[in-house]
């Protein structure tokens, strides 16, 4: 019995051909984006003190290598770190509003959750090994899902 041959692809394979396609265009287009947002956080960087300049960079790769899944971007002109377009956590330089220490924030899309009541902003004179331990144990902590254990 001789088998048909066909022409080319079937139905279903171009429809899967054309769905991956789209994907990525998709990852192509996110990753551009990510590109950029973290291009414009280094050049706000650039423009700050060079004390908050240092700071704000062991941020950025500490936060980079922590939770890569992140996105960096400029909020209200500081540093910050988005997921699902909501930010996360972000850097305030002192210099900002005329401050005496800069600021390592985090908002309600961090799940620092512990117990009634908890720390979302922490006071940043120096990054020291200490500092860089404990700001890596609450990037991590931030990127818990809703639900997973929160102690």
């Amino acid at each position: 019995m001789a088998t048909a041959r066909t022409k080319g692809f079937t139905a279903e394979e171009q429809a899967a051909m054309k769905e991956r396609a789209r994907e990525l265009k998709a990852e192509a287009k996110a990753g551009k984006l990510k590109a950029d947002g973290e291009a414009e956080l280094l050049a706000k960087v650039a423009e700050m003190p060079a004390a908050e300049q240092q700071m704000a960079r062991r941020v950025h790769a500490i936060v980079t290598t922590t939770a890569p899944t992140l996105t960096p971007k400029t909020w209200y002109g500081m540093p910050a770190y988005a997921r699902d377009g909501k930010v996360v956590l972000f850097f305030q330089g002192a210099s900002k509003f005329g401050s005496r220490y800069s600021t390592l924030g985090f908002n309600d899309m961090a799940m620092l959750d512990d117990g009634a009541m908890w720390a979302t902003a922490y006071a940043l004179t120096a990054i020291t090994p200490e500092v860089e331990k404990k700001i890596t144990i609450l990037v991590k902590k931030a990127m818990r899902t809703p639900g997973s254990n929160l102690q």
